[in-house]
């Protein structure tokens, strides 16, 4: 999805904002509440800070990476991105070569793009645009290529970023749901079961 997008301004704050909510699970509302740091907004939902690496504690061999404070559904949580194997796909890279290039640094993360690419606007971007990105996208990329054009569009929106990310990595269950902040484990075993479903296949098994 990340390489059906142009290399220009918002080809390159989308693809940001594409691998910042998948690798952080979040809800669309969430990623477009982002701002620079705290208290910089009125209608700010969260903020943003980077570490470099080996921030934390020298000789550790801590990559550093992003730290999210989001004020979500079910109250203040941090959600903590690290840096990737490749910075085509790296979120924080790619966070960070938005950040310079659309000279952000404080107010609202994620902006309208002015007219034919000519810079940055001050307004903060809708979730509605996260929806229509990832539909975008999904289309372009083949994703689903055997359903039907409107059926992919009905199966893939803003939320499939929190989905994908609460369904892909196979670590313990308590980690995902502190990470998308489920108030309960149900929650998360809801994506865990869509993600297993016919991984096992009995019928085959069973010599049918």
């Amino acid at each position: 999805m990340l390489a059906t997008l142009d290399m220009d301004l918002r080809g390159l704050r989308d693809r940001a904002i594409l691998a910042i909510g998948f690798a952080g699970g979040l809800r669309r509302s969430e990623i477009v509440g982002l701002d620079c740091g705290p208290k910089q907004s009125e209608d700010g939902t969260g903020w943003i800070e980077i570490f470099p690496s080996g921030a934390h504690a020298a000789g550790t061999g801590n990559d550093g990476g992003v730290l999210l404070t989001i004020n979500g559904k079910t109250g203040w949580r941090e959600v903590e991105i690290g840096r990737g194997s490749r910075p085509d796909t790296c979120p924080v890279a790619l966070l960070e070569t938005w950040m310079r290039l659309g000279r952000i640094a404080h107010g609202p993360l994620f902006r309208r793009i002015a007219k034919k690419n000519t810079g940055v606007a001050a307004e903060r971007l809708t979730d509605k645009h996260v929806a229509r990105l990832v539909q975008k996208c999904v289309l372009k990329a083949g994703v689903r290529g055997d359903l039907p054009e409107g059926e992919r569009k009905r199966a893939f929106a803003g939320h499939s970023l929190r989905a994908g990310l609460a369904s892909s990595p196979q670590i313990e269950e308590a980690h995902v749901q502190k990470h998308l902040g489920h108030a309960s484990a149900e929650m998360t075993r809801r994506y865990q079961r869509k993600r297993d479903r016919f991984r096992v296949n009995l019928t085959k098994a069973a010599g049918l």
